[in-house]
């Protein structure tokens, strides 16, 4: 069983929700939910497999600038952008999506392709619903 950020997240993952119904959905949760959220992203791009060679192409997916606070602790492969202040969220909700997109891609297609039984892998496409 699935919590519903969990579906949410990874329907964001596997382009079944688009990046800017992602960015909605969390900036309409109370703050706490969003540094929470953003904590359960760490974790998902750790499960996923998450390399630090992954973090040039997460930024540039991301549209945030490399510059930018989360980015530059991504680059330095610290994952404590919970703990940012709130206008530094949403840039690092972004970021993190997009870095669990490219580890989760990867693990679906070399790990999971054709034999997975993860039940966050096998979500149906919200867009054929109805």
């Amino acid at each position: 069983m699935l919590y519903a950020h969990e579906v949410i997240l990874n329907e964001l993952a596997q382009g079944l929700k688009s990046p800017a119904e992602g960015v909605e959905w969390f900036e309409s949760l109370p703050e706490h939910d969003r540094r929470e959220t953003l904590h359960a992203l760490a974790l998902f791009c750790g499960q996923a497999r998450a390399r630090e060679q992954d973090v040039p192409e997460s930024i540039a997916r991301s549209g945030i600038r490399p510059t930018h606070t989360p980015a530059v602790m991504l680059t330095k492969w610290r994952f404590g952008m919970a703990a940012l202040p709130a206008y530094e969220l949403t840039k690092s909700f972004r970021l993190l999506v997009a870095l669990f997109t490219i580890a989760d891609t990867r693990r679906r297609t070399l790990y999971c392709a054709g034999k997975c039984g993860h039940a966050w892998h096998n979500l149906p496409d919200p867009r054929q619903s109805g």
